[in-house]
């Protein structure tokens, strides 16, 4: 076994690894950038090597100074984690030359499992079901179009090298292509050095069913079952689960053989992930074929009750797999949020700054993989992704109504970041039912709110909470200025109902709140619903509630400003307006307030680099038409005109690094 491993890699998954190392005696070694140097993964690791600046290609991306790093601490082996050189074929050659191990499969086979076209290949020899398609680089707009004719509209542009759905383009007509072909090139040739494009069948309203692959250096291959992570945007997985609600035993064991069958055909050793795409009828289409860790793997070993780390590790050591298939054994779900430094409200842009307050849920069935902590600053140079919160229950609703209440509970501030909008995924009724489709998002939410109206009945605990807090708060101003008074609400002038009207937008809410004799124990009426309420002890100076209602203990997270409070809760993010009866009368003067966007200034959407400026002083532009291209967070995003008009002045100049708010053109 190995004395020390340096882990390659950076944030969450960084931590995970170390986690394991420590558990199995192992020595982590961790590396760091410049942007890093106070890192969570740093500080948890026995060693930290600082290994060059922010950005990624002068440090995480330089294969030479991670070897060197390696072995300057005596590590015997190198772990990739994932992301960054995870799939690198060359990287992994380079560590085997430098005589470390390297905690994956051998370079050959990632080179050839990571070519998107020559794995389809190699999946058709080995009888594996493809998606109809070209399976070659295409040369030039000519072929693509004649490719696309053959297949037949919608067809699907992808690289040929790469993942995480860089570089891929929908192109339902003739007419798209030049332009998406070209915008997948350059996409990426920027992220992944390879500008081989090929194209395939589009299939309509897929699943996205991956499984897990354990193979040995002496030929033993075995599958950990699936998982289910149709839940994307852009691409980008954001809810996966184990298992999948869509699969029987009889599907589960022919996508787990043909896994087998892929892997063992490649010569694949370690752990890897055989992607499938499902379609409406039941049938699977391999996909690609990942060849590192996945982002997702906390599912599995929820499920498994296995630590892949663990057994990436031994298998590098060269200790062969102890289970048969046969002892795998599958006890419950197990669902996995991944929480990004994004701004759902503002079309999901980047979001960088100190995290100034910072608190993970607890729970049974609960786990949480994070690489930030508070003070952590979170900038534009690497991956939005900042921890994942699991939860495994009996079954799948047990699992999804715990997530839920975590992600209630789980506290960040100073960064803008996903949360509530996965929360409001989750208590979408149609993921409650499974019905999962890799547009979802697009099918069931304009942006980043649901279709849907909210919960009736979250919807009015949301209001009970906002009228709570504020009762709570006026009464605690009220008896801090009164000496000699230490519990709130001890005293008789807090006896009795407190009426309030709780506004939010068009939806009023009649709350009366009244005690039931106990000091910690409420009756409160929302709309003729009556809720037992018990609020152990106030302390929403943390800005978190919890609350238990009818028995059930639930979490929210709030911000009050005098009458106002903003309240996080199952998805639902809202301000309501609080009302004493006095101002009742006035609620018919006061209706909810509109905000209209200024159109004078293409205002910079959030924090990056610009990239390219592609209008100048007097052009003329149109709604819509993007005038900027921004670079953060290694993904590029045009930020598009306002409105029709001409431009008056140019700020953004290629290169300037800008933040969110930044004026780039003003029109005249």
């Amino acid at each position: 076994m190995f004395d020390k491993i340096l882990i390659a890699n950076r944030g969450e998954i960084a931590v995970r690894i170390i986690g394991t190392c420590k558990k199995m005696g192992i020595g982590a070694v961790a590396v760091y950038s410049e942007a890093d140097s106070r890192s969570l993964h740093r500080l948890v690791a026995d060693e930290a090597l600082h290994i060059g600046k922010a950005p990624a290609r002068q440090s995480y991306l330089d294969m030479d100074r991670i070897v060197s790093a390696a072995l300057s601490a005596h590590c015997d082996a190198v772990h990739p984690g994932y992301g960054f050189l995870s799939e690198n074929s060359r990287f992994a050659e380079l560590v085997a030359s430098a005589g470390l191990t390297f905690i994956g499969p051998p370079a050959g086979v990632i080179g050839a499992m990571g070519d998107k076209i020559a794995s389809k290949k190699l999946a058709i020899e080995a009888g594996v079901p493809v998606i109809p398609g070209h399976v070659s680089a295409l040369n030039d707009l000519g072929e693509a179009l004649a490719a696309a004719e053959k297949i037949g509209y919608p067809v699907l542009l992808k690289p040929a090298a790469g993942g995480g759905g860089k570089g891929m383009r929908i192109v339902c007509a003739p007419n798209e292509m030049e332009a998406a072909l070209e915008s997948s090139r350059q996409e990426t040739l920027k992220a992944f050095g390879d500008n081989r494009v090929f194209i395939e069948r589009y299939i309509e309203r897929p699943r996205h069913v991956e499984i897990q692959v354990l193979a040995d250096l002496y030929g033993k291959v075995i599958h950990l079952g699936e998982r289910e992570c149709s839940i994307q945007r852009r691409y980008q997985k954001i809810i996966e689960e184990s298992p999948s609600p869509a699969l029987g035993e009889e599907l589960r064991k022919s996508m787990g053989k043909a896994a087998c069958e892929l892997a063992a055909k490649a010569g694949y050793v370690n752990a890897g992930t055989v992607e499938f795409v499902l379609d409406g009828g039941g049938r699977f289409y391999f996909l690609e074929m990942n060849t590192r860790l996945q982002v997702e793997h906390p599912v599995t070993e929820a499920v498994t009750g296995l630590d892949l780390v663990e057994l990436q590790i031994k298998i590098a050591a060269g200790e062969p797999i102890a289970l048969s298939q046969e002892e795998v054994n599958f006890t419950g779900w197990a669902i996995e949020a991944r929480i990004c430094a994004e701004n759902p409200s503002r079309g999901f842009m980047p979001s960088t700054g100190m995290i100034t307050r910072y608190a993970e849920p607890h729970g049974v069935g609960l786990r949480v993989d994070s690489g930030v902590k508070t003070g952590s600053w979170i900038g534009v140079y690497y991956d939005s992704m900042l921890a994942k919160i699991i939860c495994h229950g009996k079954d799948r609703e047990e699992a999804r109504i715990g997530l839920i209440e975590a992600l209630n509970g789980y506290h960040m501030e100073g960064v803008d970041t996903n949360i509530d909008f996965v929360n409001s995924v989750l208590c979408h009724p149609e993921f409650a039912a499974g019905n999962l489709t890799t547009g979802f998002i697009e099918e069931f939410f304009d942006g980043s709110r649901p279709k849907n109206p909210p919960d009736a009945a979250n919807f009015r605990m949301a209001a009970l909470a906002a009228a709570l807090v504020y009762h709570m708060q006026t009464v605690a101003i009220r008896e801090s200025l009164r000496p000699m008074v230490s519990l709130i609400g001890a005293r008789k002038e807090d006896g009795g109902a407190h009426p309030y009207m709780v506004r939010s937008g068009e939806h009023l809410f009649e709350v009366v709140l009244e005690r039931t004799g106990e000091i910690h124990r409420w009756s409160i009426h929302v709309d003729g619903n009556i809720y037992d309420v018990i609020m152990p002890e106030f302390k929403f100076y943390r800005r978190r509630l919890r609350l238990t209602i009818d028995g059930q203990v639930h979490r929210f997270r709030l911000r009050a400003e005098q009458s106002f409070v903003f309240v996080a809760f199952s998805g639902i993010t809202s301000v309501f307006e609080i009302y004493q009866p006095k101002e009742w009368a006035l609620l018919k003067y006061m209706p909810a307030k509109v905000e209209k966007p200024s159109e004078d200034a293409l205002v910079c959407p959030m924090p990056g680099l610009v990239v390219e400026v592609l209008a100048a002083v007097g052009d003329r532009v149109f709604r819509g038409q993007n005038l900027v291209v921004l670079e953060s967070m290694k993904m590029q995003s045009g930020v598009a005109s306002p409105k029709d008009g001409i431009i008056d002045e140019v700020r953004a100049v290629a290169g300037l690094a800008v933040e969110t708010g930044d004026i780039l053109m003003r029109f005249r």
